[in-house]
């Protein structure tokens, strides 16, 4: 197995200790990329002489000469940042974001950027400059969006770990399509600043930068290198990491569901909640049966914000060139366009009532500060599938997702960890939960599951002959 999917803490010890160089390992990762992404359509910007050039400057900092990724959304000096849209073709941003900038400073090595949906509407990562991009578990099935090609990436050694984005799922679902880890952070703990598009108004709750990778251990190793305040941020507060113990977490009542009651899961799904909870019991934890009320107030809200306040930002933007729109983006329009478009005192309304909502669900969660739930109702599906039967009951797209949607609504912290397998052999991952800030409590809860379950490769990354295209 190639040392390209090893865990990043396992390649950062063997570059500690020199039994491999910067450049070595970054080779490792070159040839992953070379050999795979024309299958996968992961990376969107990348040059080999570039991550050579970088790897042999001496690096120091705690990520010293660890390959990563960055979501093509995030600004990279030097790099594309098209946002997977045909209106931003060729954009190179002129300074990293904050995140991008606290890589650097950690010594990561920058490989290039990576695919999404085009303005990161959609929970399939396609658009018209780049294509599609597909699951290294079944080249059939999404990788999920809209950090699709980071998930992807990672998932099949191109990258050690990386960086998302999320304000409707956008880490977790791709983190459970491609069987990796991922943590939605509670906003402001990691900066925000330089994403594309700019996480403002309803956005500046709703969407957060995450750390995507194959093991927690990754994700917590990212996340204690890039959190931090940022002070020209106004979201981010300064909160300083914390570790949680693992007897402490024990001592924190997680409340666990298998669906709302409103949208039926797959069974995979079920079991795969069954099983961690099971899991979580026997290593000593406080689990109990509990579904907050407010979920689908809460959903509602993300509806409003996300959906058709999304359309009210991008409106200006695509005026006049619609006919450059990807049909992913033009499915997310006709979504939108669908509802009866939002009045100013709909608007104040709303934001008012998120307020009240998200109060109501820390309420609900002061007897169970964390939660075990699904991350979708389904496993990866096949690219291009908008609806499924599940239990008897048709369960549409966007539906299928509402089990990431509360959190961001709620603006907590919410980690993915896989679990279990689908009929297919597709990864089928858990989501843990918690009130916001706290990410590291989240964060334990996810590596004690991780170390029942363990980690695993796709197929394709094992392969030693590589579909077509």
């Amino acid at each position: 197995m190639s040392i390209a999917l090893l865990s990043a803490v396992e390649q950062l010890a063997l570059l500690a200790r020199g039994a491999v160089s910067p450049l070595e390992l970054a080779e490792e990762h070159i040839r992953q990329i070379e050999r795979l992404n024309p299958v996968l359509h992961a990376l969107v910007d990348f040059d080999a002489e570039r991550v050579r050039a970088q790897a042999r400057q001496t690096q120091r900092g705690p990520l010293a000469g660890l390959p990563v990724t960055v979501k093509s959304s995030i600004a990279v000096k030097g790099y594309k940042c098209e946002i997977g849209s045909v209106l931003h073709r060729g954009f190179v941003p002129e300074e990293d974001a904050a995140v991008v900038a606290r890589l650097r400073a950690a010594g990561a090595t920058l490989l290039g950027t990576t695919n999404c949906p085009e303005f990161l509407m959609a929970y399939e990562t396609d658009n018209l400059l780049h294509g599609g991009t597909v699951n290294p578990w079944s080249l059939e099935h999404s990788a999920g969006g809209s950090s699709g090609g980071e998930a992807a990436a990672i998932a099949a050694g191109l990258s050690a770990g990386g960086l998302g984005s999320d304000s409707g799922g956008s880490v977790r679902v791709p983190a459970h399509f491609c069987g990796i880890c991922a943590l939605k952070p509670t906003p402001g703990r990691v900066p925000g600043r330089g994403h594309l598009p700019p996480c403002v108004g309803p956005f500046s709750i709703l969407g957060a930068i995450g750390p995507m990778a194959r093991t927690v251990g990754d994700v917590t190793l990212l996340f204690r290198v890039l959190s931090g305040q940022d002070a020209v941020d106004p979201v981010s507060a300064p909160v300083e990491l914390r570790e949680v113990s693992l007897e402490e977490a024990k001592r924190i009542p997680i409340g666990w569901f298998e669906d709302d009651g409103i949208t039926p899961v797959t069974e995979e799904t079920r079991q795969a909640i069954r099983d961690a909870a099971a899991a979580l019991e026997r290593r000593g934890f406080i689990v109990g049966k509990f579904r907050p009320k407010s979920l689908e107030a809460a959903r509602k809200l993300w509806w409003k914000f996300f959906v058709q306040c999304g359309e009210m930002f991008y409106a200006p933007m695509i005026r006049g060139r619609e006919a450059e729109l990807s049909p992913v983006f033009r499915e997310f329009l006709s979504i939108a366009r669908a509802e009866e478009p939002l009045s100013a005192e709909q608007l104040l309304m709303a934001w008012a009532e998120c307020d009240l909502v998200r109060s109501r669900l820390l309420a609900e969660m002061e007897d169970y500060p964390l939660l075990l739930t699904p991350v979708c109702a389904t496993a990866a599906f096949r690219h291009g599938e908008r609806e499924w039967m599940i239990d008897g009951q048709k369960v549409k797209y966007l539906d299928s997702m509402r089990y990431t949607q509360w959190f961001n609504l709620l603006a907590s912290p919410s980690a993915v960890v896989p679990v279990g397998r689908s009929a297919e052999g597709l990864p089928v991952g858990v989501q843990i939960a918690g009130r916001p800030f706290a990410d590291e409590a989240v964060l334990t809860v996810a590596a004690a599951l991780e170390s029942e379950f363990g980690t695993f490769p796709p197929p394709l990354a094992l392969a030693k002959i590589i579909p077509s295209e």
